[in-house]
Order: C-alpha cells, then structure tokens, then sequence
C-alpha cells in the first residue's frame, strides 16, 4: 500500500508540530541563558557557561544514539521532553525565589546539555517509523522548513518574555514549549519494525547478511551500553554506503552548524558593511533555505538522489568560496541567499539517504555519529574560524569551508554512493 504523502499525514503532522515547538524552544533557551549569564556575571562568562553545557552534548552524543535504539526514539524523545521541561520550570522558580545565579546557570547548562546528548539522536531516529522510505526527502524538507521557521520564531519569543518578565519568564515559556512538545509526541505512533539481518562487510559487494537476531527495535537485550555501542561501530564500519554517506554528511554540514554564521559575522567585520547588511545576509541564507527545504518537501521522490547531492555539494562548495570575495553588501545577500538554497538540497538529501539505508535498530548510534561530527564538536571550530581569518583572512576561512565541502562532494561520486535513490 502507498503510503499518503507526509505533509497529508497526521501523524507524521503531529510530529513535525512536536519538533517545531521544541527546536523554537531550544533557539529561546540559548537566547535566555546568553542573556542571563551576561546579566549576572557579564559577557566573559556567556562563552564559559555556553562550552561547559556542550561539553557533556559532545561526550555522552554516542552514548545517547545507544539508548534511542535500546529504548526506541519515541520513548526517549518523550522522556527528553519531560526532562527538559521539568528543568526549564525549576529554573523558572529558581530565579523567581532569588533571582539569576551563576552556579544556578552553570548547573543549568549541564544538565540541558546531557538531554540534549540524548535528544539529538532521537529525532533522527524516528522519522523511518513513522512513513515509508519513499516519504523520507519530503520529511526531511519539512524538518529543515521547521529549523529555518524555529530559528526565526525562537528569538521572538524569547526576547518577549526577557523584555517582560526577564530570566524567570523567559525559562518559563521554555518550559512551556517543551511541555507543548511532549503533549504533540504522545499523540504520535511508530510503525513496529522487526529486526533484519545485521550488515557486516563484504568483499565483493556492499554488505552481506550476518545470521538473524530475534529481537524487536524496541526490546531491550540484557547486555551492557558499551557492547551495544561497539555493536553499532562494527555494524557502521562494515556498511561501505552507509559509512562514506556519514562521512559525506559530517563534511558537508561541518561548516553549516555554527562556523558559517561567525564567518559571515567577521566578513562583515572586515569589509566595514553596518549591522543591518550583515542581518539581511544572514535571512538570505534562512530565505534560500526555507524554500529548497520547502520545494523538497513538494518533489518526495529523487531518483537519483545520490548524483544530486554530489551536485548540490560542488555548487555549495564554490557558492561558499565565492561568498568569501564578495566585495558589497547586495552581491553577498545575493551569494548568501543562492547557498542557502544549494546547501539545503544536501542537507536534505543526505539525511533522507542516511535514514533509509541504515537498519533501524541501529539508526540511533548511526544518528549519533553524525551529529556528533556535526553540531556536537562544532564549539571546537569557533576558535579556529577566528584564528583562519586573523592569519589569512576571512576569504581564506571560506575558502577552506569550500575544500571541505568539495571534499564531501567527491565522496558522494563514489560508486556506493553516486546510484543511490529515494
């Protein structure tokens, strides 16, 4: 039976408005938490209370992708959920009893960070259980409309409530969201799935059948996390399309999760262009992205979809170079506006391949992996996006942001690869 498309599908709605509302939430949080920290303790201390919350998002990401297999992301996403705004609520009562606290901020920013270790591969996790594979490209346009439209929406949000009722409010409408997001995912369902094979390497072809295990997704196998951890390494490593597909994904979003923004920031910088020039860079790029995301959503079907990502990485990669020489204000919103769309279409892309190709009792861990390549360590980059561009220039920083993505592109080329459909 043909599944219905997913933006028709009320299940697959319920999620997406589940995802919406905790994403704005988490954009909210950030925008409370810099600003309570610099109330409290001044601006020195936002980037000490930022790293110390992605230290354990960094350190405990793999372990997270263990536990949404183990347990199934529906459940773990719910329980992050609950977590996440039980924390936010006590923060809320905290600040209203004695007001911001820097040990309070610090304790908070540790804890977010640890659900969010879990979080993350949750969600990528789940989309697989709740449409076919044929649906997966339009799922995934619609999780990147939602990022672009959370990332818009979150600082509104979060600014109201600071400008009306400070740290206390802003934590409480957090709070809110989460619980919004937690309601909205109860009401989802799973397809079951029963576990395949596992996939270890092969000589001669793309993978090979190892015996059965009898066991459902969501049963829990009475063995340690760390062997189901090094269960789903050996099954990664022995997957050749799956394997170079992480590789292609960590690649060519590295420089998207947060090195970009600072990029475009310190570009303005150098070139001398005021504020307003550089925030109408920046929504191009939100713009482009959010209709690529949104035309994707449209298409579903990509018969080849692995030369299209091949394709949208080179253009992305030379989008990127170019951006970095661009000498006025208008050619970059231009520039910034035609990448995000490009670099859209991959992010798509890569994703809704990676869902579909790997196994999913192992989605999870696969999750982990990638996110940990691309938003756990990308705290690490902010320091060498400044140190690049006070060395060589910041044409030089998008220059070697372009190598990086031609580098994804050339992989996406390679035979396991350039076939794949959706």
């Amino acid at each position: 039976m043909t599944a219905k498309p997913a933006f028709r599908d009320p299940n697959v709605l319920r999620w997406l408005g589940a995802y919406t509302t905790s994403v704005t939430g988490d954009v909210a949080y950030f925008m409370a938490l810099s600003w309570a920290t610099a109330r409290v303790a001044g601006p020195a201390q936002v980037g000490v209370v930022l790293a110390v919350g992605a230290i354990p998002r960094a350190v405990l990401m793999l372990g997270g992708g263990v536990l949404a297999d183990r347990f199934g992301p529906r459940r773990v996403l719910i329980g992050s959920d609950l977590v996440r705004c039980g924390v936010l609520l006590g923060a809320a009562t905290a600040t209203w009893a004695g007001g911001p606290q820097l040990w309070l901020l610090y304790a908070l920013s540790v804890l977010f960070g640890v659900v969010d270790a879990v979080f993350m591969p949750a969600v990528g996790a789940l989309p697989p259980r709740l449409t076919d594979h044929g649906q997966l490209a339009r799922v995934q346009g619609m999780r990147v409309l939602a990022v672009r439209f959370s990332n818009a929406v979150g600082p509104l949000a979060g600014s109201f409530a600071l400008v009306v009722a400070g740290a206390t409010g802003a934590f409480a409408v957090v709070g809110v969201l989460f619980g919004v997001s937690l309601g909205l995912l109860s009401a989802v369902r799973m397809t079951p799935v029963v576990a395949t094979p596992v996939a270890t390497a092969s000589v001669e072809g793309d993978v090979e059948p190892a015996p059965p295990r009898h066991s459902s997704v969501e049963s829990i196998p009475p063995r340690r996390l760390s062997a189901d951890l090094r269960d789903g390494i050996r099954y990664l490593r022995g997957h050749r399309r799956l394997r170079r597909l992480v590789w292609v994904i960590a690649l060519g979003e590295m420089c998207f999760s947060g090195p970009l923004a600072a990029g475009l920031v310190l570009l303005a910088d150098e070139r001398k262009w005021d504020a307003a020039a550089l925030g109408w860079i920046l929504a191009a790029f939100s713009v482009g992205g959010a209709v690529s995301a949104l035309a994707m959503a449209a298409v579903g079907r990509v018969p080849r979809a692995g030369t299209v990502l091949a394709v949208s990485l080179a253009a992305t990669a030379g989008l990127v170079t170019v951006l970095g020489r661009a000498t006025t204000p208008g050619t970059a919103v231009v520039l910034s506006g035609i990448l995000g769309g490009v670099s859209g279409v991959a992010m798509v892309l890569g994703n809704a391949l990676l869902q579909k190709e790997a196994e999913p009792r192992y989605l999870g861990r696969v999750t982990s992996v990638t996110t940990l390549g691309t938003l756990g360590l990308s705290p690490l980059l902010f320091p060498l996006t400044g140190l690049a561009a006070a060395l060589w220039g910041t044409a030089a920083f998008f220059t070697g942001c372009g190598a990086v993505c031609l580098l994804a592109a050339a992989t996406a080329l390679s035979r396991p690869l350039r076939g794949a459909s959706l």
